[in-house]
């Protein structure tokens, strides 16, 4: 028995942090009502925004928090790898989908910042230039604003739930 507690593995908050982020940016709303398109491209964006808002949450904490994005953004790019190969993109072509697809991910994230220090039209902004970059633009005002509620309510809830990987979205 002891021999067992001795080699369990310890619960990884990262992994629920990222499966309650993929399940938020799956909500049918985004994709039926918001018209975000219902693609590969159109689910990575949302789950970058999601993961966006994650981030910015656990960065108000400092380092005691830095861990934890850390573990999160792994997870993250750990999840990618494994998608395309159950895909079926092939080991040598991999690794290069995944250094675009980060490139793509610190990208928004620079952008979201960035579009944040405006506000909600700001932010807007930049959902519309990558979220809806290839169609109609109209609902990003729509998912600003969803993001924007997102973050009041991430702020709301404990760092000590968040680095427990307990995370609510609206």
């Amino acid at each position: 028995m002891k021999l067992r507690r001795l080699f369990a593995a310890k619960p990884d908050p990262s992994a629920a942090l990222y499966g309650a982020i993929v399940a938020s940016a799956r909500q049918e709303r985004f994709y039926a009502d918001w018209l975000v398109p219902d693609t590969v491209d159109g689910r990575f964006d949302m789950i970058v925004l999601h993961m966006f808002l994650v981030l910015d949450r656990l960065g108000q904490e400092g380092a005691y928090a830095e861990s934890i994005r850390q573990q999160l953004t792994d997870t993250f790019f750990d999840d990618m790898d494994r998608s395309l190969r159950e895909m079926g993109v092939g080991d040598l072509s991999v690794g290069k989908k995944v250094r675009r697809m980060a490139e793509a991910f610190y990208g928004r994230v620079t952008a979201y910042a960035k579009g944040l220090e405006t506000g909600e039209a700001g932010l807007a902004e930049s959902i519309a230039r990558n979220i809806f970059a290839d169609g109609d633009a109209s609902h990003a005002p729509d998912v600003a604003r969803w993001a924007m509620g997102a973050r009041a309510r991430l702020k709301e809830q404990a760092p000590a739930d968040l680095t427990a990987g307990k995370v609510v979205f609206p």
